[in-house]
């Protein structure tokens, strides 16, 4: 398996702390016996933890069901929050399929145009946040799709020189790469990092104004709670993750690079896409002309080999990536890998050499081997 974002294996010692929360978390952390405060105290461990990974407060951490649910109910609050402002709703084009939808849903959503590797456009970014209206910006830390990293450090100073609140979301980065703190709002994704699904991260800094939009319940952010055994276990694989993340980095690097490499050298009529440099270290993206990427994602499926296609943030069916779209590259034929932690040489080397021949055999069998 060669494609892990968003739903990467869970690490050891996180499946060690979820069994051990289950014996002693089992509660319901509202009450007030001795089991529920026990609960009580392992969910506000989680959140401390989690709050020390990305240098904020610990009431500053809400536990949200997914981390779609963290940023939908990002959007969705702020813009309630601020609605004597505006509804306007900045984003880049290349935003995941979850924030763009809460946007439309929120206000009305003004888009930023990206680079041919996937990057937003400072300049334009600028402008978009200087216009009437406006009551949120949201930017990726980086695209999950093709590893591009984005400009949040200039766009947080636009932002603030606005007195725009930026939300960043950091669901492919967080527990690969170092997030920074040039954000108001940060969201994350626990399963991303070798947590379970189940979890999103939703973290706001002190002053940013937020009102829900969805009925009083005791939990006011993301009513009916979380499993307490599920956050401790994401807490525990993030601190994991953050404390190896330089660690695996480099070697993940050094076996993306080499995939781009022989990629582009050895697979005809292909483009690898995203910047070369500035990316995660685990992610790469190549669309191959002539191919149906339903196809090739059965043939090396066939061969063995797990990985991604279509638009990686929209949905499992594989249709055309807007995000490949809003970067003027091919879009049809892509294929992405998000390597999880202790991918191995060997692997990756069986899938390039084993990739030139599937690709082949699928032109083959649409009729296109000869164009």
């Amino acid at each position: 398996m060669l494609d892990a974002g968003g739903h990467a294996p869970l690490l050891p010692q996180a499946r060690a702390a979820y069994l051990e929360a289950l014996d002693q978390g089992w509660a319901d952390p509202r009450r007030l016996f001795s089991e529920g405060r026990r609960a009580r105290m392992l969910l506000d461990g989680a959140r401390e933890a989690m709050a020390g990974v990305v240098g904020a407060r610990t009431e500053e951490v809400d536990l949200a069901p997914s981390h779609v649910a963290a940023l939908h109910g990002a959007v969705r609050s702020v813009v309630r929050a601020r609605r004597r402002v505006g509804d306007v709703v900045v984003v880049g084009a290349v935003e995941r399929a979850a924030v763009l939808n809460a946007a439309d849903f929120a206000g009305a959503r003004r888009v930023v145009g990206v680079d041919h590797v996937g990057r937003v456009d400072p300049d334009e970014l600028d402008d978009a946040l200087g216009a009437h209206g406006v009551a949120l910006a949201a930017l990726q830390h980086a695209n999950g799709e093709v590893g591009t990293l984005q400009p949040v450090e200039r766009a947080h100073e636009s932002s603030r020189r606005a007195g725009v609140p930026l939300l960043v979301d950091a669901g492919s980065s967080l527990g690969h790469v170092d997030v920074g703190d040039a954000w108001d709002l940060l969201a994350a994704d626990a399963a991303d990092w070798g947590g379970p699904a189940g979890i999103g991260v939703l973290v706001t800094r002190r002053g940013v104004r937020r009102t829900p939009d969805w009925p009083e319940d005791d939990d006011r952010w993301f009513p009916g709670g979380v499993s307490v055994p599920a956050a401790l276990a994401a807490a525990v694989a993030l601190q994991v993750a953050h404390a190896s993340r330089h660690r695996t980095a480099e070697a993940s690097r050094t076996l993306v690079d080499r995939v781009r490499r022989r990629v582009a050298a050895e697979v005809p009529d292909v483009e690898v896409v995203g910047d070369d440099a500035v990316r995660l270290p685990h992610v790469v993206t190549f669309s191959c002309l002539y191919v149906d990427g339903e196809a090739l994602v059965g043939g090396l499926d066939a061969a063995g080999f797990g990985v991604g296609s279509g638009s990686a943030c929209t949905s499992s069916a594989l249709e055309p990536s807007h995000v490949l779209a809003a970067m003027g590259v091919l879009t049809h034929g892509n294929v992405r890998l998000a390597l999880p932690v202790g991918t191995r040489e060997a692997d990756v080397d069986r899938f390039l050499d084993a990739l030139p021949s599937v690709v082949a055999d699928v032109r083959s069998a649409l009729g296109a081997d000869g164009l």
